[in-house]
């Protein structure tokens, strides 16, 4: 049985994957493949994807788009029009506005953001089931499927493994961890750090252990600008077009698709630490791990004997 690793870098992140299987090496170009094609068609930066082609044609006519694009546009845009719901695919002007993560980031004038906010609204996506077209209802709209894709590429890839003889296998994309079948660790348990949000990436504040699970953290600390003194994260609340006000740092979803894990981590942010915890407790399989500003750590009730908190 045949082991391999393959560290690619692609969709401006560091992607791990780990396949124990007979054609190991080969399920590991085909998904490096697989990816590449991803970012070719979902990428919200390449002015020539898919997805960023909508901007410019989608409000003029009806366009076709490939069957994934339109199958995470259409779960994405479901999970945008539920009540109590930080999650938005039709974000992608504001995105654009503040660009933070970016070198040109900068705190835009209020009027600018009010002028963006009248197209942050993802019922004025229009789709059509039997044409997988997509169209929008305003001019300007600009669909942006950051805070989902990972998951959804994490999930595909897993899936062909599985498909295609793996026995355990995991997928790292750059904070979305999927694994499969048995650690090559003993014990057979796969161990996740969390990462600490008051540290530089790569310390964890928790192990958590799982099995044919995802685990994914969002935090405040991923992508911050500061201005005259005021720090500023990058995940937004689409009715102020401000960052999110909230006393969470991090936020982490475990699930058995990765997807879900980043559907929940953005739907979930802007809540109360014990209104996280309440929700996921009542969701049939998922967890949650809590981390507020002030160094606090809630977690789910399904996790108890799972989790092994490190020093904060």
């Amino acid at each position: 049985m045949n082991e391999y690793k393959k560290i690619i870098y692609l969709m401006g992140t560091k992607i791990s994957l780990y396949i124990k299987g007979e054609a190991a090496e080969k399920l590991a170009e085909k998904a490096e493949s697989m990816l590449i094609h991803y970012e070719e068609v979902f990428s919200a930066n390449s002015d020539s994807s898919q997805l960023a082609m909508l901007k410019k044609t989608a409000s003029l006519a009806p366009q076709e788009v490939d069957a994934e694009l339109y199958e995470l546009i259409k779960i994405g845009k479901k999970h945008s029009l539920c009540e109590n719901t930080y999650l938005n695919i039709a974000i992608g002007p504001l995105i654009k506005l503040w660009r933070i993560g970016f070198e040109e980031a900068q705190v835009p004038v209020k009027e600018s953001i009010v002028k963006i906010l009248e197209l942050l609204k993802p019922e004025n996506i229009q789709l059509d089931d039997e044409k997988k077209t997509v169209y929008f209802l305003e001019k300007g709209i600009e669909i942006d499927l950051g805070a989902i894709a990972k998951g959804y590429f994490a999930d595909k890839v897993m899936e062909f493994f599985k498909e295609n003889g793996a026995v355990s296998a995991m997928v790292d994309m750059g904070g979305n961890v999927l694994v499969f079948g048995e650690s090559p660790s003993k014990g057979g348990d796969w161990n996740v750090g969390i990462q600490n949000p008051f540290l530089p990436r790569g310390n964890s504040v928790a192990l958590v252990k799982i099995r044919d699970q995802s685990v994914v953290t969002s935090g405040i600390y991923e992508r911050v600008f500061e201005k005259d003194g005021s720090k500023y994260h990058h995940i937004f609340d689409s009715k102020t077009g401000y960052p999110i006000e909230s006393n969470i740092a991090s936020l982490t979803i475990i699930a058995d698709k990765s997807l879900d894990c980043d559907i929940y981590t953005t739907k979930l942010f802007g809540l109360d630490a014990a209104s996280i915890i309440h929700r996921v407790n009542k969701i049939e399989g998922m967890g949650a791990i809590v981390i507020t500003v002030d160094g606090r750590l809630a977690h789910t009730n399904n996790l108890i004997g799972r989790i092994h908190p490190l020093t904060m």
